[in-house]
């Protein structure tokens, strides 16, 4: 019997002040394994040059997002810097409950909605800047933000950490491949938690039986 094909999805969250380099952890956990992909939020935040829509998020309108919460399509939703952002339950639910592992790219708002809502499918690690200073490199660094956007962002960077000790994991940030080997090591063990090895108890019954 092979019990693994019957075993529950993870929830991954990843949560950081902006510019502390979850979404870079991201992708480099996708890279590295391929039972994990993005959960793609809906937003009405303007699209990058560098993003695709469906594929880095789902981009809507104001108007769009306000009915799709209306209608309680959403998991969690937050405003982030006067921007909607939202997870569509069914897709989540769906890839789960068939063995899918999620990562979350959100913040401590997302993170809170999610726990109270699929506490035993999480799994959250929040991400933290090895200093202020190399924070605030990072972000200008990227060449997207204005200074007052990079100024507002560093302002609230403050106010998100606070919300470190609500996740179950911690990793500072120094070296991002460090960091994502961390990570994936996380993955990996709570996979082998065993509330979500759904067909464990048949097993044991099935070899215990013939001992």
């Amino acid at each position: 019997m092979n019990i693994s094909n019957k075993n529950k999805g993870v929830m991954l969250v990843l949560s950081s002040p902006s510019g502390a380099g979850k979404s870079s952890i991201c992708k480099s956990l996708m890279s590295l394994d391929k039972n994990l992909s993005l959960s793609i939020s809906t937003t009405t935040r303007k699209k990058r040059p560098n993003e695709k829509s469906g594929e880095d998020y789902i981009f809507v309108s104001i108007d769009e997002f306000k009915s799709m919460l209306n209608k309680n399509h959403f998991l969690e939703h937050a405003n982030v810097f006067g921007n909607y952002y939202g997870t569509d339950k069914s897709i989540v639910e769906s890839r789960i409950n068939n063995g899918k592992d999620l990562i979350f790219d959100i913040d401590w708002q997302g993170a809170q909605q999610l726990r109270e809502k699929m506490r035993e499918d999480i799994v959250s690690v929040f991400i933290l800047p090895p200093s202020k200073q190399e924070l605030e490199r990072r972000l200008k660094s990227r060449g997207e933000d204005s200074d007052e956007v990079v100024k507002k962002r560093m302002d609230g960077a403050s106010a998100e950490i606070t919300h470190w000790a609500e996740y179950d994991y911690v990793v500072i940030n120094k070296n991002l491949n460090d960091s994502v080997k961390a990570v994936l090591g996380i993955l990996k063990a709570e996979r082998m938690k065993r509330i979500r090895q759904v067909g464990l108890g048949e097993f044991v019954r099935s070899i215990s039986h013939d001992l």
